[in-house]
């Protein structure tokens, strides 16, 4: 079985991360969380898993570029809603290993599947 990850393309993180897995001798299928291989569906099983505040990235461009309105009052429908939109909203990478997800590319994660 293989580690799924989720990403950018451009994005340093998501590199070193696939970079990381694939030199301690894990194989790693990469997908374009802009692309059509990443559905709805995904997003909230990602959400359900991981939790959908670990999730969002509240740290993002694109979550500076949205207006007061679309940041206010936020829950889980609506962040929801706002990550199948604006892709890039999610934390990077989302890593899955069967029924496990792993967001982002910390230390924590770094330990867990290294």
């Amino acid at each position: 079985m293989s580690y799924k990850l989720y990403g950018l393309k451009n994005c340093d993180t998501c590199r070193k991360a696939k970079k990381a897995l694939e030199a301690a001798g894990k194989q790693v299928e990469f997908f374009d969380i802009r692309s059509e291989d990443v559905t709805d569906r995904d997003i909230l099983l990602w959400a359900d898993e991981a939790g959908w505040e670990v999730l969002l990235n509240v740290r993002s461009a694109t979550w500076r570029g949205l207006t007061e309105r679309q940041k206010a009052d936020l829950n889980e429908d609506k962040a929801l809603k706002l990550m199948n939109k604006h892709r890039a909203l999610m934390k990077r990478p989302i890593i899955v290993w069967g029924s496990e997800v792993f967001v982002s590319w910390s230390k924590a994660v770094q330990e867990s599947l290294l």
